[in-house]
């Protein structure tokens, strides 16, 4: 949100040229001291002004102090490291400190996302912590990251797994401030919360591919999307200049028959078997779609200085079958890195991704806009044990698995730590 201030000065007017005249012999002798009262002030409040902007310093401003993990009262981000560090390479490690808040403590997590409530009895899987190669990542501070975007709108754009993150955020920011919830749609695609003590407002707007899809059905059962590259989603676009934040999240639904169009031709498809037409893939079908959303952003007149997340793929794990044929996710710990699949179809898609947003940042530089990439792929991909499985409650699919989307608490916490540390550098708190 861009705050604008006016100030108005009203000036006396002086009518004797004696009282000028005194006035501007003082104006020099009062310039020096104004001077040097600034430059002594500073260094009273600021002792050591090239140092790092430590994190208590930053709630010095708001709260009073709180401890960091290794109880100590003030601590600079350099204790962590994370300014040129590659948060997104590293390994899950054990953590008796489990999640910031509960199934009970949290009364806005989704049903289906509430596994315990739906019957899971295990816990471990919420006894672990991503730790980057080179540094540490800071537990996640809902008073930090509420003060960071105090005044703001974040939206989340996308899926119901955008949607899934976004409810993990929501219960790890009521820590600090439960939300008003002050609107939603019939259909609740559109939903909206805010914080009014910090003016933030947090939002989900739905969305299946991020560019318009037609759904066909043919006799009734099976299905397919027409996808159109030059008409964007209005259902997120619509409020897209209201938006300081939008943390972009789409991938699942494309994995079904599609056909892509550029005005009336078919330029791609998916899952298709006509020899006429160009098979562009699961992955084909999401570069074009990025670019086309991308260059939507890039060219909105009215999208000043917005900050566009792009969270890459997240995983789901079905084993010994898929989602329709009986595959389940049963483990109760995460696996090594050694365990994962890096030449896979899920890691060639987050390459696209990446490419794509980098290709985005270069043209976004240039119009004042900035693209930032949130890689949750490979610490994902190590969290087979994260998923409600069975414990879903099953509400409109009986006897399915749930593989795709997340418990809450759950391992996906992690993403909204990335999104913090990306916040902390995107507001300057932190810099390379």
């Amino acid at each position: 949100m861009k705050f604008y201030s006016l100030f108005q000065e009203k000036h006396g007017q002086y009518t004797r040229k004696e009282r000028c005249v005194s006035i501007g012999k003082l104006v020099p002798l009062f310039l020096c001291s104004l001077v040097a009262t600034i430059i002594l002030s500073f260094f009273l409040y600021f002792p050591y002004p090239l140092n790092p902007l430590t994190r208590c310093g930053f709630q010095q401003m708001y709260a009073p102090i709180r401890l960091n993990d290794n109880g100590n009262e003030c601590f600079r981000f350099s204790d962590y490291g994370i300014a040129n560090c590659d948060l997104f390479k590293g390994h899950w490690v054990p953590d008796d400190k489990g999640s910031r808040y509960t199934d009970s403590s949290c009364l806005t997590i989704p049903e289906s996302n509430n596994c315990f409530m739906q019957g899971r009895k295990d816990d471990d899987f919420l006894k672990w912590r991503w730790k980057p190669d080179d540094c540490d990542l800071p537990r996640f501070d809902a008073k930090v990251f509420l003060d960071m975007v105090r005044g703001n709108k974040m939206a989340f754009i996308g899926d119901s797994v955008a949607r899934n993150q976004l409810e993990s955020l929501l219960c790890l920011l009521a820590q600090e401030e439960v939300p008003k919830d002050i609107y939603k749609d019939p259909e609740d695609r559109l939903r909206i919360w805010n914080f009014r003590g910090h003016d933030f407002t947090l939002m989900t707007l739905w969305s299946r591919f991020l560019v318009v899809g037609d759904r066909k059905v043919i006799n009734g059962s099976s299905e397919y999307y027409n996808l159109h590259l030059d008409k964007i989603d209005e259902s997120w676009t619509t409020n897209l200049p209201t938006i300081d934040y939008a943390i972009i999240a789409v991938e699942h639904w494309f994995f079904r028959p599609i056909y892509l169009y550029e005005g009336p031709n078919i330029v791609g498809c998916v899952y298709c078997y006509n020899s006429s037409i160009t098979n562009v893939g699961v992955i084909g079908a999401i570069q074009m779609t990025f670019r086309a959303a991308f260059k939507y952003v890039n060219d909105c007149s009215r999208c000043r200085g917005i900050v566009t997340v792009v969270r890459t793929f997240s995983p789901s794990h079905f084993e010994n079958g898929s989602w329709n044929t009986g595959g389940s996710c049963n483990r109760t710990s995460p696996i090594g890195e050694k365990e994962i699949d890096l030449g896979g179809e899920g890691w060639e898609l987050r390459k696209i991704q990446v490419e794509e947003t980098e290709r985005a940042r270069t043209e976004g530089d240039k119009k004042g806009k900035s693209f930032v990439i949130m890689d949750v792929t490979k610490a994902t991909l190590m969290r087979p044990d994260g998923h409600p499985e069975e414990f879903w409650g099953n509400k409109w699919m009986k006897g399915y698995n749930d593989c795709v989307h997340w418990c809450l608490p759950g391992p996906i916490e992690v993403w909204n730590e990335f999104l913090m540390a990306i916040l902390e550098k995107e507001t300057g708190l932190i810099s390379s």
